[in-house]
């Protein structure tokens, strides 16, 4: 039996796109989701393996307390500093991070990769996976933009290869880095459903180059005002559902242990979802 866990767990599209794959792929294995309360990660790793669990995935906000907890870590896990995908191998718990991957081929899939300069907005869980894989996915510079600036800097301390650079997140600032760029990603929970706060201005989307894209890692909704303004500009736009999805596909893959069509797999679901 698959998993995924979270809290809140009921709105996530996980059991459907799972679901969806391994019908295709003719295996009766079945995936449901499971709420694990903010904390109850450890207990619930016990009670996993009493019950036939075989794999999860997880979502917020047990991404960072999985990684003490596990048996072994994968080299994304470790780089992120987050697990959202865990396998149980030989009695052990094993955690990888697909967000990183499943971000790139949804860039890739949207027409929007590669790009050379790479705005971030956002310095969270979320914006260090994606940064930290697009650095070694051919950005020569990612702009880390974050109202505290030296949460900034410590995300931009993690990357090896020089290409993060932190900046602030003041209307001035973002227009200047737009000005370079032809990629904005949006890693925040500005504009998303039940968030108290919105993006006050959206000038810096004027300074893009008019064949730019904007990705907000945000499906609820499905167009957030960040897309819709950037839509109304003429800017290539895309909504973090086409994430979820191959992110779910590299999970997949380590759930079974073997690489799959991840093309095929994700015109299934993206027909299954209504995206095409």
């Amino acid at each position: 039996m698959l998993q995924v866990i979270g809290d809140p767990i009921l709105h996530s599209k996980s059991p459907i796109i799972q679901s969806t794959m391994l019908d295709h792929l003719g295996l009766d294995i079945p995936y449901t989701p499971q709420w694990v309360k903010k904390g109850g990660v450890e207990a619930y790793l016990t009670w996993a393996k009493d019950h036939g669990v075989t794999g999860f995935n997880a979502t917020m906000p047990h991404k960072e307390d999985l990684v003490p907890l596990m048996d072994e870590l994968g080299t994304e896990a470790i780089q992120y500093g987050a697990v959202n995908t865990v396998c149980l191998r030989d009695g052990a718990w094993v955690g990888h991070n697909t967000d990183g991957d499943g971000c790139l081929d949804s860039l890739i899939y949207a027409g929007m990769w590669p790009a050379r300069q790479v705005v971030l907005l956002g310095a969270g869980g979320a914006a260090r996976a994606v940064a930290l894989r697009l650095a070694t996915g051919g950005a020569e510079r990612i702009w880390v933009c974050n109202r505290t600036l030296s949460k900034a800097q410590q995300l931009c301390q993690l990357d090896p290869t020089g290409v993060l650079t932190p900046a602030g997140f003041e209307p001035k600032t973002l227009v200047d880095v737009c000005t370079q760029a032809q990629l904005v990603i949006n890693c925040t929970n500005l504009g998303m459903d039940d968030c108290p706060h919105q993006f006050e201005d959206f000038s810096f989307l004027d300074a893009l180059p008019r064949d730019a894209g904007v990705m907000d890692l945000i499906y609820h909704p499905a167009r957030t005002q960040l897309l819709q303004q950037a839509q109304q500009r003429g800017l290539k736009v895309s909504n973090g559902l086409p994430m979820l999805v191959y992110q779910a596909i590299f999970s997949l893959e380590y759930f079974l242990g073997r690489k799959l069509p991840r093309q095929e797999l994700a015109q299934v679901v993206f027909t299954k979802l209504g995206l095409i």
